[in-house]
């Protein structure tokens, strides 16, 4: 097998053919999957390496009095022979990754062959494709995780200990000096824990990155603007913790901590930076000074990371092996986000050259991951499954034919800025329309919403509304993570629903809406796609007429930045953008394709939220949507082309549509606002629940348009293209 290796006399650096190591009892035997580069200590390692001999021990003065030690007690010729022995010889590098148990030793009894574990350790979680982890090293990786995000397990684990030894509270102050690798999860897990953070770095990028991930303000260390928002923050005061997560040689990560922190406030040590402490400032205040060792207890312990003697949970809550479990949990859960911070993936075979970019500048990043092969016949593409979506048409309830002249009853749940500022004002307007009911979580939400829109009705109780016969339809227009069980809960009680995107955040979700369909024999249902109703939409395609060969489709998402503190940056919660909106363009292209994805491929720019995701269709056109966050914010946000039988339809943001071909056709510019189609939609909706029609997109694209969009973050988990099973 291939592992990683540095000679420490040399600093040369080398991907060594290494014999694999044999499974011993009381541990598992793991094929790698993603390893994690700490661009902390290992870079420090690595540097380290190529200085001078004089160089090296000014590094490491603790190796030199170890040195002077075994000089008088041995002498020099033997001293000599035993530091250059050690030196010049292969030593290891990393020590935290993902992959799979690949066989179990015995004692063991807790995994089996073919889990995926998390793993811990510069002695068992080595950047090399097999490794023997000993019990108390590894942790079962919860499902769902993506193995690329479970590989951060043993860095987060030393984040969390940091946090911990902090003693942090509810509604506290936390300055946080570098944030580098470990320094943004620590911002994380204050931020999930109700700290407000402030950060500290002289690079405003990973500032810029701190703040998107829960930082309430981030800074250089010398700007005054740090200070202020401190003071801001505290009363005055200063912070209640200072973390310090910085490196190097400089006192002024301690300087500062004194300046900011409160009086008794508590500094905690976790990376590794000067300590010349100024005896005066931690005096006065009386500072308590602490220190965050790795993981968390039974580190450096033999009896408990060889021999799998663990502490018992009443005196030792929060271990090694605990801690490294509680941190996949909470990436699984959603309250920690480590996909931000991954700058870069390599290719195992890469990792050389990797670690001399790293080493050199010319790679700038927050986090790398290597990439490991999989063995023959393993790299089967995953596979997303599209639950069935038939309903037994005996056990169909039919739909009511309204006189034409009784109005269609609708009930909104939510109240929100869409809903008041898209959907409302044209459905107010509508003759043949009721507002009846609006259901929020809020009182005087729904009073605004009643007295601006006409409803006769405002709640807060949701069974009411689902139990009155005389509401028609239910439009579900709240936060996205309720989106899949509020839909559920109107099918089942026999309305008519249109939810906007996204129909569901999981798999899971997607399947109980589902279920409520074949259950109630309910399938009036449509999902806010809205751009496929856009009129200059529909002109273009309609001058742009059918097609006998393939087509390639490009769509441009303009889609810019968010402001801080915008919901939708709740990913554990809400879900990723793309996720909400996605959906918008999957549908668009699908429509314009007529035809639903069989596969999806999706990749990321490192460092942020671009995404590029490739859809293929049974008739072999694709798709190409760029989803991009980094662009001008006064570039139009949408572009569209397609290309097929020698033609070619553009879209310019809904204001401007071209069809190339035998002839020209070119829209003449929009006197108004865009319309993006959503009230030629409500129409649609409004007309198939009067009329008892088929609802204006069949179920079965929505689903597809829907898992899709789902498979885009199983692409981006595992680099494969993932295949849609049961597409049409």
């Amino acid at each position: 097998m291939k592992q990683v290796v540095q000679n420490y006399k040399s600093g040369e650096l080398a991907l060594l053919d290494v014999p694999v190591p044999g499974c011993k009892p009381g541990g598992v035997l793991v094929r790698s999957a993603f390893s994690l580069i700490s661009t902390g200590t290992e870079l420090m390692k690595v540097s380290e390496a190529g200085m001078s001999m004089v160089g090296k021990a000014r590094s490491r003065p603790d190796q030199v009095a170890k040195v002077m030690q075994s000089v008088a007690t041995n002498g020099v010729p033997a001293t000599y022979r035993k530091v250059m022995g050690k030196l010049d010889s292969y030593t290891p590098l990393g020590y935290s990754l993902c992959g799979v148990v690949e066989e179990v030793g015995a004692g063991v009894d807790d995994v089996k062959a073919g889990d995926l574990v998390a793993c811990a350790g510069n002695e068992h979680a080595l950047h090399a494709e097999l490794n023997w982890v000993p019990k108390n090293l590894y942790a079962p990786v919860p499902d769902g995780l993506a193995p690329r995000h479970a590989a951060f397990g043993t860095v987060g684990s030393i984040a969390l200990q940091g946090v911990r030894q902090g003693e942090s509270r509810l509604g506290e102050v936390a300055l946080v000096i570098g944030l580098g690798l470990i320094g943004q999860l620590v911002v994380q897990l204050l931020t999930a824990s109700g700290v407000r953070v402030v950060g500290v770095d002289p690079d405003p990028v990973r500032c810029e990155l701190a703040e998107r991930l829960g930082a309430a303000a981030c800074g250089d260390p010398a700007s005054a603007a740090v200070e202020a928002t401190v003071a801001e923050l505290t009363d005055g005061h200063g912070v209640d913790q200072v973390y310090l997560a910085a490196g190097g040689g400089s006192n002024e990560p301690v300087e500062l901590a004194a300046r900011l922190c409160r009086d008794r406030g508590r500094v905690v040590d976790i990376g590794k930076c000067r300590l010349d402490l100024p005896w005066n400032a931690y005096y006065e205040k009386e500072l308590d000074v602490r220190f965050s060792r790795s993981y968390g207890p039974g580190r450096y312990d033999p009896e408990y990371e060889l021999e799998g003697r663990d502490y018992p949970i009443g005196y030792v809550r929060w271990t090694e092996r605990r801690n490294l479990a509680c941190f996949l949990d909470l990436l699984a859960r959603g309250s920690v986000d480590v996909e931000p911070l991954v700058s870069h993936i390599a290719d195992f075979d890469d990792a050389v050259e990797t670690y001399r970019s790293l080493k050199d500048g010319e790679l700038k990043a927050v986090a790398v991951l290597f990439r490991y092969p999989e063995r023959a016949g393993e790299a089967a593409a995953p596979v997303v499954a599209v639950p069935a979506v038939a309903v037994p048409t005996a056990s169909r309830k039919p739909s009511p034919v309204r006189a034409a002249k009784t109005p269609v009853r609708l009930a909104f749940v939510g109240a929100g800025n869409y809903a008041t500022s898209m959907l409302l004002p044209h459905l107010a307007r509508r003759d043949g329309v009721e507002l009846a009911t609006v259901v929020t979580t809020t009182a005087l939400s729904a009073a605004n919403a009643q007295r601006k829109f006409g409803f006769a009705g405002a709640t807060t109780d949701l069974d009411a509304v689902l139990g009155d016969k005389s509401v028609d339809a239910v439009f579900v227009v709240t936060r996205h993570s309720s989106h899949a069980e509020l839909t559920r809960r109107a099918l089942l009680a026999g309305k008519s629903v249109f939810v906007e995107k996204p129909l569901a955040l999981t798999e899971d979700e997607l399947a109980g809406v589902l279920a409520a369909v074949e259950e109630s024999g309910n399938d009036r249902l449509q999902v806010g796609f809205n751009r496929r109703f856009a009129p200059l939409l529909q002109e273009a395609k309609k001058r742009f007429g059918a097609r006998t060969g393939p087509a390639s489709l490009r769509y441009l998402v303009n889609a810019g930045r968010l402001q801080h503190g915008s919901w939708y940056l709740r990913q554990g919660t809400e879900g990723s953008r793309f996720a909400g909106e996605g959906g918008h363009f999957i549908d668009t292209a699908s429509w314009l394709l007529e035809a639903d994805p069989v596969s999806v491929y999706a990749v990321a720019a490192s460092g942020n939220e671009d995404l590029q995701v490739v859809l293929r269709y049974p008739d072999g056109s694709t798709a190409t949507i760029s989803y991009v966050t980094t662009g001008a914010p006064g570039f139009p946000k949408e572009t569209l082309d397609v290309l097929a039988d020698g033609k070619v339809l553009r879209l310019d943001d809904f204001v401007r549509a071209s069809v190339h071909g035998p002839g020209k056709w070119v829209s003449s510019r929009l006197p108004k606002a865009r319309d993006k189609g959503q009230s030629a939609q409500l129409a649609a909706f409004v007309k198939a629940v009067r009329s008892g029609g088929p609802m204006p997109v069949p179920l079965e694209s929505l689903v597809a348009t829907t898992a899709a969009t789902l498979a885009v973050r199983a692409g981006l988990a595992g680099g494969t293209p993932v295949t849609l099973a049961g597409a049409r």
